[in-house]
């Protein structure tokens, strides 16, 4: 395998210049690219690794936060908070990477009361293929930059833009929002060029509580989870994050690690000055929870609590030698409980599976745990459900983007008007398709 790990921006400029095919790589935490069977997969293209890459963290006086290099986002929220910043984006696997994350789209838990990472960047730079350098700034409209100051170009941004509409309320669409100049590089999977830095807007940080409701698993009875999802939606502009957690994800932590074995949770993060006036005008409204069913656990509790869902599940997958196998479906607010009957429906194949995600935005992550026998099957389930969900008006892929995984299922939400706009950037960026050749937007 022909891997290459540059230290800073001028060695990745050096490898693309090159013009070979490349395939760009962070901290390998993507969950739509089988890094198991990148060999197989790319065996003729140039890997290029940006872990190694040399790191700047700083902050400027108005509280924005610049990262350069393989910042993770854990070292970018400890970096903050140390000048009592807060990071707006908070990914459930911290340890991936900052500028991956651009790249992907990643949303995390915090965009429940912060919104997307992509209207978080206040600019970005990034490489092209010839190995220069360009600067992106969020205040200038995307239509502004050189790709579409044709007339024809100016038709296709226009069209495209339309077809965006229908997924305006959702945190990413099937395809990439193109409104500001910065969205070029968002969502696009590293295929038009190569981030190497980018800020993000912070705000001050405030303690912070992170509340859990202890429910019955939701295959049984969901009423209480969902009296929290239709009452908490008021509360956006105070609490920040709200997540679900079901049984059968706590069942892959080691009996140490659980909560509260046996049950479903939810839980909230929210400002400590803001307690109160949760409890009084939130919690006590719940008519479904028990007072001695929500307890509070510690920043750092919950943060390992949180990040070992994930892991532990992958690591169940890697020891019966599949790749994961899930969905990253966002749905209507008035479709919510239409997902869950759906996915409730799912037992009747017997395949292992486990829930959790971001519960407040109708934004679940449902994970076959197939064993290799059943691994068929759970892809034609996922199949029918991507095409039927097509008529739902929803987002089939809300957050990690495409990557291989998902290429699947992605076709049949791609009509004549993103073909053309994904030729035209490819054209533009990158005529020889030579920066993730086997992407979206060359199939």
């Amino acid at each position: 395998m022909n891997t290459v790990f540059p230290s800073d921006s001028s060695e990745v400029a050096e490898y693309l210049k090159t013009g070979k095919a490349s395939f760009l790589v962070g901290s390998r935490t993507s969950t739509v690219i089988p890094y198991e069977k990148i060999e197989e997969r790319f065996p003729n293209f140039q890997i290029i690794d940006l872990s190694k890459m040399k790191v700047s963290i700083s902050l400027s006086e108005d509280g924005d936060l610049t990262v350069e290099g393989a910042v993770s986002w854990q070292e970018a929220m400890i970096y903050a908070e140390s000048h009592r910043r807060k990071v707006l984006t908070s990914p459930t696997e911290e340890l991936a990477l900052c500028l991956s994350g651009v790249a992907t789209s990643a949303t995390g838990e915090r965009c429940f009361g912060f919104g997307t990472l992509r209207d978080q960047i206040v600019d970005l730079d990034f490489l092209d293929i010839h190995g220069n350098l360009h600067h992106l700034n969020a205040v200038d409209p995307i239509s502004t930059l050189e790709v579409f100051r044709s007339a024809e170009s100016k038709e296709i941004l226009k069209k495209y833009s339309a077809a965006y509409e229908a997924f305006r309320g959702f945190k990413n669409a099937p395809f990439p929002r193109f409104e500001k100049a910065t969205d070029l590089m968002v969502g696009t999977e590293g295929q038009l060029g190569v981030v190497t830095r980018a800020t993000f807007r912070t705000v001050a940080l405030e303690d912070s509580t992170f509340l859990f409701f202890k429910l019955p698993k939701w295959e049984l009875d969901d009423r209480a989870h969902l009296e929290i999802f239709d009452k908490v939606d008021a509360y956006r502009n105070v609490i920040q994050a709200c997540e679900f957690v079901d049984e059968n994800s706590s069942a892959y932590l080691p009996q140490d690690k659980q909560i509260a074995p046996g049950f479903d949770l939810i839980f909230i993060e929210l400002p400590q000055s803001k307690l109160d006036y949760i409890y009084e005008n939130f919690i006590c409204s719940l008519n479904l929870i028990k007072e001695d069913d929500v307890f509070e656990l510690s920043p750092q509790k919950c943060r390992e609590y949180r990040m070992n869902i994930p892991r532990y599940v992958f690591e169940a997958n890697q020891r019966m030698k599949v790749t994961k196998i899930g969905t990253d479906v966002q749905v209507k607010r008035e479709d919510f409980q239409k997902l869950l009957e759906v996915y409730r429906s799912w037992q009747k194949y017997g395949i292992k599976y486990n829930v959790f995600g971001h519960f407040g935005d109708a934004h679940l992550h449902y994970n076959f745990m197939p064993s290799m026998s059943q691994y068929a099957d759970a892809n034609q389930v996922l199949a029918k459900f991507y095409s039927d969900l097509k008529g739902w008006g929803a987002s089939p892929f809300a957050e990690h983007g495409i990557g291989l995984i998902k290429q699947a299922f992605i076709q049949e939400y791609y009509s004549d008007v993103h073909k053309s706009m994904f030729q035209h950037l490819k054209s533009h960026f990158d005529p020889q398709d030579v920066l993730f050749p086997n992407g979206f937007m060359s199939i």
